[in-house]
């Protein structure tokens, strides 16, 4: 009885053990399965699609210069006796600059007319003699030689005359050159000689350069993959404009009024210039601007934010948000970018959100959110978003 009363109370905490085992095991089986974990809707920034007209444009940077540049240098020696300017002037065309000392080139003037008077004295009177000697030659008076020389003579003086002539006209026009006229309206520059300093023909420095400013050019290139744009909208009325840097906000419009006749093999580019009236004088010879020239306008074009579209190694592709705001992958085709816009041509209708922000985070499928900044509205729907931008 004793051995058989210890044995009992072993035999029975193990078969409670088991027991209790067995519950835990049928109540694990029994029990539900548990669900998988899903992921958060990733965070994004996002913005519709929209069509309008968009121009074609392309943008250079030019360099200003003047429409006209005379660099006037001095055609006689003497010295500056008046300076009829200030330099920085604006002048007229034919504005009366600089006057060198006439004295010596009005004395030459008269010497050469004085000349002229004398032979042509000379010329009448030897016309004179001939007339007489004609006579006389008839009736036997005079030989043929003596008549042949006094006609020899007269000749003579009249080609002396035709010299004396040439030499005032020269004499004029040396007296001319002392009184140095503007060539052309526009404005000086530097005055590199004052009254009082010997110049020299045809001597460096140049007394002044004149620049014409109104109108004004604008050069710049472009590069030779857009050439056969420019030339085929080149007839049409292309529309040129320039920026002055650091006022962007207002352009002065011309014409394109050069299209240089081969391109540059170091640059892979070709030289245009537009004509811009710069009534205003904004335009400055020497300065840089922005050029935007505008070939055409495209209209109906699908528009994009140029960040919503991204590069794989299969091409060009964006994410379009659906009804149901999951993402869609889709490989786009692009046109020309205008700001920070870029025309779609083929992959995305107008209307239709696009991921702008956040891309780096997204597979096709994947649940989005807009990122809630302060006074944004969250992710439209894409049929509302095309609803909301019906006309």
């Amino acid at each position: 009885m004793g051995s058989e009363a210890s044995v009992m109370p072993g035999r029975w905490v193990r078969g409670a053990a088991l027991a209790v085992l067995a519950g835990v095991l049928a109540g694990c089986s029994g029990g539900k399965k548990e669900q998988p974990k899903t992921r958060p809707p990733v965070p994004i920034n996002a913005a519709a699609s929209v069509q309008k007209t968009v121009p074609y444009q392309i943008k250079a940077i030019g360099n200003v210069e003047a429409y006209n540049t005379v660099a006037l240098k001095a055609q006689v020696s003497g010295v500056v006796s008046k300076v009829h300017f200030r330099e920085g002037d604006d002048v007229k065309k034919g504005q009366l600059l600089f006057t060198i000392d006439p004295r010596p080139f009005e004395a030459s003037l008269k010497q050469a007319e004085a000349a002229l008077t004398k032979d042509s004295a000379l010329a009448r009177n030897a016309q004179e003699q001939v007339r007489r000697y004609g006579s006389l030659l008839k009736e036997g008076i005079v030989t043929q030689e003596q008549y042949d020389q006094l006609r020899t003579t007269a000749e003579s003086y009249e080609a002396t005359i035709v010299a004396d002539r040439a030499a005032i006209d020269n004499a004029k026009i040396l007296l001319g050159y002392c009184y140095i006229r503007a060539p052309i309206a526009g404005r000086t520059g530097n005055l590199a000689v004052n009254v009082g300093n010997m110049v020299k023909a045809n001597d460096v420095p140049v007394l002044v350069t004149i620049n014409q400013i109104s109108p004004i050019y604008a050069t710049f290139t472009v590069p030779e993959r857009d050439m056969v744009e420019v030339r085929k909208y080149l007839g049409r009325g292309v529309k040129v404009e320039a920026f002055v840097t650091g006022d962007g906000s207002r352009s002065e419009a011309g014409t394109i009024s050069f299209f240089d006749n081969a391109v540059d093999p170091a640059t892979g580019t070709i030289k245009l210039k537009g004509t811009f009236a710069n009534g205003d004088r904004r335009l400055w010879p020497g300065q840089f601007v922005n050029v935007v020239l505008t070939l055409t306008n495209l209209p109906n074009a699908v528009v994009v934010p140029t960040q919503a579209i991204q590069t794989g190694q299969q091409g060009r592709y964006v994410f379009v948000v659906k009804q149901d705001q999951t993402v869609e992958q889709r490989p786009v085709t692009t046109g020309i970018a205008v700001g920070s816009e870029t025309v779609i041509e083929k992959g995305v209708a107008a209307g239709e959100t696009l991921v702008t922000d956040g891309q780096v985070r997204l597979v096709p499928g994947a649940k989005v959110e807009l990122k809630q900044d302060k006074g944004q509205a969250a992710v439209p729907a894409a049929a509302e978003a095309t609803q909301a931008r019906k006309p």
